[in-house]
């Protein structure tokens, strides 16, 4: 009976490539409540046999749906945290407190996997509860050290380090067959501390072959000159030095949108040009917060560069349109996986674990408690983004199973849980079947 459920559960949920827009939406809406009234059916009927939930039950696209597996939230810590969520939703005061209390029993900061995201999550819906008179401060998201969570958060993570390194590939295979293959132009939207890019300076070495690679990557700053950015290009010029690449590294002040051009960016006529979107667009609002829709904006404006290449890595979870019963039941979903994968990892006293964390909960709070301009966290899931990118004019470039293998040969940790597969033109990158990054390139 569990194994027909499931496979229901995975038609249901099934993401057609066909389907776009407020498709997404719909199933998002419905996902998370059809999932808890199964399960409740299953243990009513079924009281002394443990049952193994699907980690599906709150995912909205194929490459989190195609595998049913054990959840790594338990059903009691779920349920009950989505009792919180409803309780909130209907108003119903009354009862909020005998919950949290249930829940708070269930909750460990320093406890396991499942234990620490519990508090996260108790942390998130008590902010929730008193967002009216004090929500999350959104500056968090935006702090040096929110900063520093997110890096190690990228270069801890297999699921976030081998999106970048997917990132990388297809821009050298998009750039391997022009005219001017040994000079390359990157444009990055959010270079973060840089990481990405050392790779790909040893890459361009290795392909240069005794001729010396170029390239210029020119980042734009949030904020006018950025004293940080310019610290990341010293970096890597040293890196570049050291490796016999040229680099060219420029920082382009904060642009409006209607000035973005391949004039104010210095692009040049002969030299291949790359847009890399990282973790990027899912923090710029859309049509859902304003109706300039910055977000598809800025892909309609890059569309006129015309690239040979435009690479996005993103997460695969929606706290962008779901209402907030869906987002706490999606946020249970995907970062109990992400959870889990990091202490398969690292020791429960790991210094950096508990930094990694500590972002985590800032993310997970923003994206529950928050609503309108406030929330920032606001990811969508691939089908939307297949979407959204079509409607811009590109066109997926579906990146091969080579690069895949390749991919997973760099997959170096041991540890068979996480998995690479490519998927409706992607590379989806997860743990124990639960998608947790895609990466996908577009012309």
């Amino acid at each position: 009976m569990m194994n027909q459920l499931q496979e229901l559960e995975k038609q249901l949920l099934d993401d057609d490539n066909e389907e776009e827009g407020d498709a997404v939406s719909v199933i998002t809406n419905s996902n998370s409540e059809w999932s808890e009234t199964i399960q409740t059916l299953i243990s009513s009927s079924s009281p002394n046999k443990p049952i193994a939930t699907s980690a599906t039950s709150s995912t909205t696209s194929s490459s989190s749906s195609t595998s049913s597996v054990a959840s790594p939230v338990s059903l009691c810590s779920k349920q009950t945290i989505m009792e919180v969520a409803s309780a909130i939703s209907e108003g119903k005061t009354d009862v909020l407190n005998e919950i949290l209390a249930r829940l708070a029993q269930l909750a460990n900061a320093k406890g396991n996997s499942e234990q620490r995201l519990t508090e996260c999550m108790l942390l998130a819906l008590k902010s929730r509860l008193n967002s009216v008179e004090s929500s999350p401060p959104v500056t968090e998201l935006f702090s040096k050290e929110h900063a520093a969570a997110t890096q190690l958060l990228y270069d801890l993570s297999p699921c976030f380090k081998l999106g970048f390194m997917a990132a990388n590939q297809a821009i050298l295979d998009a750039t391997l067959d022009q005219p001017s293959c040994n000079k390359l132009h990157v444009i990055d939207f959010d270079i973060g501390q840089g990481g990405q890019y050392t790779t790909l300076l040893h890459a361009l070495s290795e392909r240069g072959r005794g001729n010396p690679a170029v390239i210029k990557i020119t980042c734009i700053a949030d904020n006018g000159g950025d004293e940080r950015l310019k610290t990341v290009g010293s970096k890597l010029s040293l890196v570049a030095e050291r490796l016999g690449v040229r680099l060219k590294f420029t920082v382009v002040p904060s642009l409006k949108l209607s000035d973005l051009s391949r004039e104010s960016l210095g692009c040049e006529l002969d030299e291949p040009l790359a847009v890399n979107f990282a973790f990027k667009l899912y923090r710029m609002p859309d049509e859902s917060v304003s109706v300039e829709n910055p977000r598809d904006e800025l892909l309609r404006r890059v569309k006129r560069l015309a690239p040979c290449v435009v690479t996005l890595v993103e997460q695969e979870i929606n706290t962008n349109t779901a209402p907030f019963a869906s987002r706490v039941g999606e946020a249970v979903g995907y970062y109990g996986a992400l959870f889990e994968s990091i202490e398969s990892t690292f020791g429960r006293e790991n210094s950096e674990r508990v930094k990694v964390e500590e972002g985590l909960l800032r993310k997970i709070a923003n994206s529950v408690a928050c609503e309108g301009r406030d929330r920032v966290e606001r990811c969508e899931v691939f089908g939307k983004w297949r979407a959204r990118m079509s409607m811009a004019g590109f066109e997926l470039k579906p990146l091969s199973e080579s690069v895949a293998e390749s991919i997973r040969a760099r997959l170096n940790c041991g540890n068979p849980g996480f998995t690479v597969k490519e998927e409706n033109g992607g590379i989806s990158f997860g743990w124990m079947g639960r998608t947790l990054t895609v990466a996908s390139a577009w012309r």
